[in-house]
């Protein structure tokens, strides 16, 4: 007779540490649902959070849903293991109903759907000992919801035997699930006619496009919490807690290296005064041909990249200079080797497109790398600058190019495949060259640059924070103080600019400029920490005179994004460089994250010579180009500044 019943219940999928639970119970008046499941460090138990009479008092009824706050609970809750095993579906928490199951995302096989249109919306899972579950019912087809929930966590696909089972077929890569980082949150309850659907978890209002890496996504989790709830004194996490619990999304990641064995400890340095830096106008395609020989070789590599740096390209340019400084053409090379080159490549690329494109239908489904691959490409290409009217509107050529080249990059590079993020660093290239070939060799060439920021062990990440953090610390130490002071120390609002190099912080045109500076790697290498340097910098005065907190810092860093001045923080960090530049008493670690070779000069140096970057072996950049200068608010330099730049003509 049980079985023909039809019992209202909650169901939650929970998020603990590295495994996710889904918890189905009855709805019961009776039943204490400020008691709430969640995984232990050990999958053999799960931790069940009770309450002392004292506490319970305490919150009274005003907190009658306690597991909406999962983080509030955890300063006013005791812990008690229990074992249990998992996908039991007799085995239940507080001994309310026999029919409560509790099961590890890690144990479903799959998932079975009713037919569309045919009565209520069921599921029923399936966990890997071929046990199946009671049969959940939405009579509001609120399903879909949960499958969605569930497909954050795990990757389903459907049966080539019977189109309403759902497989589980592997747990996702940390490294390619992404959390979106900064958007607003909404937490839903779903009333249905006979049970309660309720999921912590969160959905996408503004941009659905995630940006943060799968461990990185364990503090998307507690951002989200953060903005959840108005009262401050309930956005507020120990901060013992928040620095374990930071450290254990990137292990490894140890931002104050005054502690680490074999970091130099970093004492207070006067910098001096920030110089005074202007922009110059973009290289014009005249600048440029001078710059030729009759047989198309560019006669001065670095003066021509030193225009690119002071002023970037003119747009008709773009197509050709890129090419150079992504490294798809060599700067010594003729026409006529840039031609054959040309024709090597395109038949290579074709020769890998052809790999996937000639894969069957029935071989893909014993490829599930390669569905994944696809599926997640095929996801983020519609998604993907679709305001821009080179990928705007339905079956856009240019969309169509975006997914064959990042499917063809995986047949190129299959170890690292297709990352989430990876199509926001094509879709300006593609845009540039407007050619699929020329598109491809130059985003391979870029992603030889960004490889490590889409691996795995997230180790090009841990390395940029950490010298981000140096370099902040040697410009601004009261600053760097201030922030640690937030729990901010980490620089975690840093991660989505290092991930996809500002792609979401500044309008597509301001990019093509960002990145062809910073191609240059001019004037230093690491250029872009000392951009991210200027930007901080540039919000210091604001976030330390309104005494920003944890959530505050977060919030207004995120709403920087489209609002920053290319131009302003172009010269800020370029300033910033120089200022370095011209220190004597560098840092080794600093000196080594920029490039800069000291060892002629020592902090003890007393020659008395000019400190400039020159001296301390830098790419020489200040001191050469004659042409016209726009100053970062766009207004022209005069005369006299004109003339105190030397002429530096092409050899």
């Amino acid at each position: 007779d049980d079985q023909d019943s039809l019992i209202a219940g909650i169901l939650r999928v929970i998020e603990k540490e590295s495994e996710v639970l889904v918890d189905w119970r009855p709805l019961d008046e009776s039943l204490d649902t400020s008691n709430i499941l969640c995984a232990g460090k050990d999958s053999s138990s799960v931790v069940e959070w009770t309450q002392t009479p004292k506490e319970k008092c305490s919150r009274g009824a005003d907190r009658p849903s306690s597991y909406e706050a999962e983080w509030d609970m955890v300063t006013t809750v005791s812990f008690k293991k229990k074992p249990h095993s998992n996908g039991d579906a007799t085995s239940h928490a507080n001994g309310e109903s026999k029919w409560s199951f509790l099961f590890s995302l890690t144990d479903l096989k799959s998932i079975k759907q009713n037919k569309e249109g045919m009565g209520w919306s069921y599921l029923v899972f399936c966990l890997k000992d071929d046990v199946k579950l009671p049969a959940l019912h939405f009579h509001h087809g609120d399903s879909k919801l949960l499958i969605k929930c569930l497909e954050k966590h795990v990757v389903l696909n459907e049966s080539p035997h019977d189109e309403r089972v759902l497989l589980v077929k592997t747990q996702k890569s940390l490294s390619q699930s992404f959390e979106n980082l900064f958007d607003e949150p909404s937490y839903g309850l779903l009333q249905v006619n006979f049970c309660v659907f309720r999921v912590i978890t969160q959905k996408w209002k503004k941009d659905p496009y995630v940006v943060t890496m799968g461990r990185f996504s364990k503090v998307t989790n507690y951002i989200f919490d953060s903005f959840r709830s108005s009262d401050p004194s309930n956005q507020r996490r120990p901060p013992s807690e928040m620095a374990d619990f930071l450290n254990d999304t990137i292990p490894g990641l140890k931002i104050n290296q005054q502690e680490e064995p074999g970091f130099e400890v970093i004492t207070r340095i006067d910098l001096g005064k920030q110089p005074e830096v202007s922009r110059r106008e973009p290289v014009s395609t005249e600048e440029w041909a001078k710059n030729m020989d009759s047989e198309g070789r560019i006669l001065d590599v670095d003066y021509i990249k030193r225009l690119i740096f002071k002023g970037g390209l003119c747009h008709t340019l773009r197509k050709e200079a890129w090419k150079f400084l992504l490294g798809y053409f060599p700067w010594n090379s003729t026409r006529e080797e840039r031609a054959n080159l040309q024709k090597r490549k395109t038949d290579e690329y074709f020769r890998m497109k052809l790999q996937w494109k000639s894969v069957s239908e029935e071989q893909e489904k014993r490829n599930s790398r390669l569905r994944d691959y696809r599926s997640l490409i095929e996801k983020d290409v519609n998604r993907t600058d679709r305001t821009n009217k080179f990928y705007e509107g339905e079956d856009n050529p240019g969309l169509i190019l975006l997914h064959d080249i990042l499917m063809t990059y995986c047949m190129y590079d299959f170890d690292l495949g297709y990352v989430q993020g990876m199509s926001d660093l094509l879709s300006p290239v593609l845009y540039v060259m407007e050619n699929e070939v020329d598109a491809f060799w130059c985003f391979v060439s870029y992603m030889d640059q960004m490889h490590q920021n889409f691996e795995e062990q997230m180790q090009g990440m841990k390395t940029q924070l950490i010298q981000l953090s140096t370099l902040l610390r040697l410009l601004d130490s009261g600053f760097c103080s201030y922030l640690e002071s937030q729990d901010s120390g980490y620089l975690y609002f840093c991660f989505r600019w290092l991930l996809i190099r500002f792609k979401r912080e500044f309008s597509f045109q301001d990019i093509l400029r960002l990145w062809e500076v910073m191609w240059t790697e001019l004037p230093c290498q690491n250029f872009h920490l000392l951009l991210c340097c200027a930007i901080l910098e540039s919000e210091k005065q604001q976030i330390m005179d309104k005494h920003y907190g944890f959530n505050e810092i977060l919030k207004h860093i995120n709403e920087l994004s489209m609002k920053i001045d290319v131009e302003y923080i172009l010269c800020k960090a370029e300033a910033i460089s120089m200022q370095m530049m011209n220190c004597k008493e560098l840092p080794q670690a600093v000196s080594e994250i920029l490039g800069i070779e000291t060892s002629s000069v020592t902090p003890d140096s007393d020659t008395g010579e000019d400190e400039s970057g020159a001296e301390l072996g830098c790419p020489t950049l200040y001191q050469n180009i004659s042409t016209p200068v726009i100053a970062a608010n766009g207004t022209r330099d005069g005369a006299q500044q004109m003339s105190e730049r030397q002429s530096l003509a092409p050899a």
